[in-house]
């Protein structure tokens, strides 16, 4: 088994980004921290996102080698850490726009099997060996992130070219999205509460013909391009998960960077930071292997 892993700051002050890395108990994750829209500092100056990303990385590195409970176990109790860290930081738990929260997805290898857990937009992709590609998660923001996006690129048609502006006017938008996490009408997101536990998504899948698994944050996501010209359709998973595997995820990110350089206002691939927090792992299995090495 061989395993790659990156995570490159993005435009913030902050990676808000983690890597869960933890070989001895063969748990591996990403995670995205999102900061609260009524700002907060740590005692180093941290954000919220810095400081909910990084609370969940230590909970599961933390975890016995040993540990028999499942992963959904795991992210519901690092749920509960990050209610009790707001509250002890005197966040106002009952306020959304004070929450610290993140997405994340997470897996553990066994023999047979692998096992996963996931919640908001933080992607895990299966390649196997017949070549066929299958996408283990759900996008759980996409609905309401294409809404926030359509705003964004209304503004492009009516003329506005620069970042700034189209941001001040999807700022409303995403403002009201942060009221939905975690109901029915909006999306999953680790953020302390109780209700998260009701909207984490977890289960396995065996290894038979598993040749790899690509978890992503939404940094990582393939560009796509708008309009939408004949050559450019296709499934961004599969897109995203086939260049990794030609290229590596190195050199992925790099042509992301350099794609997303060069369109520094978000009008070609509209997008809400000219360049997000962006972080993966790339695990390749040995053909017919069971070992975990």
């Amino acid at each position: 088994m061989d395993i790659h892993h990156i995570s490159i700051q993005g435009v913030g002050e902050w990676n808000e980004d983690a890597v869960i890395w933890h070989p001895d108990a063969r748990i591996f994750g990403v995670i995205d921290g999102a900061t609260s829209l009524i700002p907060y500092r740590g005692p180093h100056g941290e954000t919220g996102g810095r400081l909910a990303s990084q609370l969940i990385k230590r909970h599961f590195e933390q975890l016995p080698a040993d540990e028999t409970r499942n992963l959904e176990t795991f992210a519901k109790e690092a749920n509960l850490k990050l209610g009790e860290e707001m509250r002890a930081s005197g966040i106002r738990t009952d306020r959304k726009s004070e929450l610290w929260t993140a997405a994340m997805a997470a897996i553990r290898i066994h023999e047979h099997h692998i096992e996963y857990v996931q919640a908001g937009d933080c992607m895990v992709i299966a390649l196997y060996r017949d070549g066929s590609i299958r996408t283990l998660t759900r996008d759980q923001v996409a609905q309401i992130g294409e809404a926030s996006l359509a705003v964004w690129k209304q503004g492009i048609e009516e003329g506005i070219h620069t970042k700034a502006e189209l941001w001040e006017r999807v700022k409303p938008r995403l403002l009201q999205n942060k009221e939905k996490m975690n109901t029915f009408e909006g999306y999953s997101v680790i953020n302390g509460l109780p209700e998260a536990e009701n909207f984490l998504e977890y289960g396995k899948i065996n290894r038979i013909g598993l040749a790899g698994l690509l978890l992503v944050t939404d940094g990582l996501f393939y560009p796509e391009p708008w309009p939408l010209q004949d050559d450019e359709t296709g499934n961004p998973e599969e897109k995203l998960l086939r260049q990794v595997a030609a290229e590596g995820l190195e050199s992925y990110a790099k042509w992301l960077l350099a794609l997303e350089q060069d369109d520094p206002e978000c009008i070609r691939y509209p997008r809400f930071k000219s360049s997000d927090d962006k972080t993966g792992i790339w695990i390749t299995f040995k053909e017919n292997s069971k070992d975990f090495t």
